[in-house]
């Protein structure tokens, strides 16, 4: 790795890193980002540029679109699907090994691809609701915005891992990413599980935009619980299993979840737009060597294409 650097966790969270430095201290952004990442698996970027109009036009359509009549929703819920496009109800996904599902509803935006597109058997098309006017155009441009962004954040991430800086990016060109738009309901006094149960993310990197509810937490190493609460005009940005696995474990895919909110907040919903970056689907998940030393043995001597792994994971956590 370039140089990591010390970031520890205080009473504001997890120190930000600014997206401006990208362009302008390039060697020093990747540091920054790669170490708050090789410490927490999380990193928060301050000062993204994604418009803040089209965020809030893609937040007021999601609240729309949940606000439907349950039987409306469901009739975009696509049989064998495996939830990856359209609408996944209430309670349906859940956490590995967990009991209960996950106190939340969402719908899946996939990439738009042209007629003839070499991926068109292994992605599969998106479904539009037609109660909501602009959803697919608003959704999309979000979609095309924060893949941007992921492109940019994976240029700095292969940096600091000694790779050619397009490395990570050439990987996820074309790949099955999806946006997730998120609903967690109001809750009861007597409900049981929770929002999201503790999970690590399946793909590359994951990009959050800031939900107006609190309820994140990611696991410390010391097994401490600590609260994810990013400032205005920030992205929560976390590694996901795929590319752990790539780097063997350099580069930690950090349990998370979603906790019910206090009491006087039960009776308020909780929003959230995570886009799940992934690696193109014939993508062969083999271990870096730069990663592997004899105190770091590599830990998944098997390669894997991301497809693979993905359906994979999606059995375990009860879509598949």
């Amino acid at each position: 790795m370039s140089g990591a650097i010390e970031t520890e966790f205080d009473g504001d969270g997890i120190p930000p890193v600014s997206l401006r430095g990208l362009d302008a201290d390039f060697e020093a952004f990747s540091r920054r980002l790669g170490a708050s990442f090789e410490r927490f698996g999380f990193a928060v970027v301050a000062d993204h540029d994604l418009p803040e109009a089209l965020i809030q036009d893609a937040l007021g359509q999601t609240k729309a679109f949940f606000a439907l009549p349950d039987a409306v929703k469901r009739a975009y819920v696509i049989p064998g699907g495996a939830g990856q496009r359209g609408y996944t109800a209430f309670g349906v996904e859940a956490a590995k090994g967990a009991e209960l599902g996950d106190l939340k509803e969402f719908w899946h935006v996939g990439r738009d691809l042209p007629p003839g597109h070499s991926n068109a058997g292994m992605i599969a098309p998106n479904v539009w609701p037609t109660e909501i006017t602009g959803f697919h155009e608003t959704t999309i441009a979000l979609y095309d915005g924060l893949e941007a962004l992921g492109m940019r954040l994976l240029r700095a991430i292969a940096h600091y891992l000694g790779l050619k800086d397009d490395a990570l990016s050439a990987a996820a060109h074309d790949a099955d990413s999806i946006l997730r738009l998120l609903h967690y309901p109001p809750l009861s006094a007597s409900v049981q599980g929770v929002r999201a149960g503790p999970h690590e993310d399946i793909n590359a990197i994951t990009l959050l935009l800031g939900a107006e509810e609190a309820g994140l937490e990611i696991l410390d190493r010391d097994g401490a619980w600590l609260p994810i609460n990013p400032p205005p005009g920030a992205v929560v940005v976390n590694i996901g299993d795929m590319l752990a696995r790539l780097t063997n474990d350099v580069l930690p895919s950090t349990t998370h979840r979603v906790v019910n909110p206090a009491p006087e907040r039960r009776g308020v919903a909780r929003y959230s737009m995570p886009f799940f970056l992934h690696f193109a689907p014939d993508f062969e998940i083999r271990t870096l060597p730069s990663t592997i030393a004899p105190d770091r043995p590599d830990r998944y001597p098997t390669p894997i294409t991301a497809e693979a792994y993905l359906n994979e994971r999606l059995r375990e956590i009860k879509l598949a």
